[in-house]
């Protein structure tokens, strides 16, 4: 499956979640799915906790955020590195 079709997967309605992108046809947000990944859970998890949602959507959300990513950077602050005397 392409990019595109997996983009093709997710929508962003005024009127569904307060505009959030969401994985067509359902009320479940992309940032929820991607939470949940970040979190550790498997895909296999979230197709169970969540019927009707397909690995594909699941591809979907981690293409969306990958896009985003792309336009937009989150500040991560950057430790100190010290080196261990042998």
């Amino acid at each position: 499956m392409t990019r595109d079709n997996l983009l093709s997967r997710i929508s962003i309605d005024p009127n569904v979640c307060f505009g959030k992108p969401c994985i067509r046809g359902h009320r479940i947000s992309v940032a929820l799915i991607l939470d949940l990944l970040a979190a550790g859970e498997t895909m296999e998890t979230i197709l169970e906790e969540y019927p009707g949602v397909e690995k594909e959507d699941i591809q979907a959300c981690i293409a969306y955020g990958a896009e985003m990513a792309r336009d937009y950077f989150v500040e991560i602050p950057v430790g100190t590195h010290r080196e261990t005397k042998k």
